[in-house]
């Protein structure tokens, strides 16, 4: 720092000329080699699974999941780590854990991101034919998501054992099915922002958003020949009101981007939230994301604390204290019924995307953590 400030002091001189050059010259050298570390896009794949039963006993002809890889597999086939999407998301969604100097190195690492049923690549209410479009699309659990994704990785790619399964929110959900459904398949697991459960306060919440969109007129029972744009507006700003904490609001958080006003950040979510969403998708994964429990999976009778109990594999536990979807007094609830968890909440005011790097903060904690996690290190949590 020292040298910068003297580089400052000398603006006027032509010693000052030359380190300015200089200095530019580091800047050009330090952005070349960032730029040999640039990720790189994934490969987008799609695996179709015919005649596939879901569990509410309807069979759809065929049923599609889009994923992407990272990185290449080993020849000994055991560096592959499963990233299962969240709400919505498309195959990039986990890119703020990737690159060399984060949790994920695809140079070392293979991964593979999915797409839920229902975000409009994989198969969903939009891009499905009669007799399962739109609203007729049968209701998917996180069950059915990750049964899918199992055949996907035994099936396609050859895959019988994960290093982990890392997931954010849905994708949460995801990792403790995984851990609970297929307990051997994954070394270790890690959920943020996400619960083994949606509690009755969360079902509440996700019928405040699809009533917004339902109560749109051109809605139409989810026959729509028009989008029902007010419906999906409403479902914004629903959205808006829980996805950061009432302190990021009060602090004004929304300034740590490049000329945000409140204003525009507000409207952003009533008119930009997920630009080209389909109502029936953005339904369909509501209804998702409301039944899931792991308590409900076969052998478990509906008990979610024995489901919980019979988890085997390290488990990293990271809700966001400030998360309103999923609070951490639920994660801290779950957490005792758990033999090999590490409970570690985000210190974040970000709420709940605290558990996808919202912040600078929340990334580097983020990263730091479960990329210490991943290597075997012993975390102190709060159990």
């Amino acid at each position: 720092m020292d040298f910068v400030w003297n580089v400052m002091g000398w603006m006027g001189s032509k010693i000052c000329v030359m380190r300015r050059m200089i200095w530019l010259v580091l800047m050009v050298w330090v952005g070349s080699v960032s730029a040999v570390w640039a990720l790189e896009a994934p490969v987008r794949h799609e695996f179709v699974l015919k005649n596939f039963k879901t569990e509410s006993g309807v069979v759809l002809p065929e049923a599609r999941v889009v994923y992407g890889t990272y990185g290449k597999l080993n020849a000994a086939g055991d560096n592959a780590l499963l990233l299962p999407s969240h709400y919505m998301a498309k195959l990039t969604g986990y890119e703020w854990l990737m690159g060399p100097e984060k949790a994920l190195d695809p140079g070392k690492l293979f991964l593979v991101t999915t797409e839920l049923f229902g975000n409009g690549s994989s198969s969903s209410p939009s891009n499905t034919p009669e007799p399962f479009h739109g609203p007729r699309f049968p209701v998917m659990t996180i069950r059915d998501n990750v049964n899918a994704v199992h055949q996907l990785l035994t099936e396609e790619l050859k895959i019988t054992h994960l290093k982990a399964v890392i997931g954010f929110s849905m994708g949460a959900q995801q990792a403790f099915q995984w851990a609970v459904s297929y307990p051997e398949f994954m070394d270790r697991a890690v959920a943020t922002s996400g619960t083994a459960k949606t509690y009755g306060h969360g079902i509440v919440r996700l019928e405040g958003q699809i009533a917004a969109i339902t109560a749109d007129e051109n809605f139409k029972g989810g026959e729509y020949t028009e989008e029902p744009k007010a419906g999906i507006n409403a479902f914004g700003m629903v959205w808006a009101a829980w996805l950061y904490s009432p302190q990021w609001w009060r602090d004004e958080l929304w300034r740590t981007k490049p000329g945000a006003t409140f204003e525009d950040t507000v409207d952003r979510f009533r008119t930009r939230f997920i630009p080209g969403a389909d109502a029936n998708n953005l339904i369909l994964q509501m209804r998702t994301w409301e039944k899931h429990d792991v308590g409900a999976t076969p052998g478990f009778g509906g008990d979610v604390k024995k489901a919980l109990g019979s988890i085997k594999v390290p488990f990293l536990y990271m809700p966001s204290m400030t998360d309103q979807y999923f609070p951490v007094g639920d994660a801290r609830y779950e957490a005792q019924f758990m033999k090999t968890v590490v409970l570690l909440p985000i210190p974040s005011l970000w709420g709940h995307p605290a558990g996808a790097a919202a912040s600078p903060a929340d990334a580097k904690f983020v990263n730091e953590n479960i990329g210490a996690f991943l290597a075997g290190k012993v975390l102190v949590g709060e159990k």
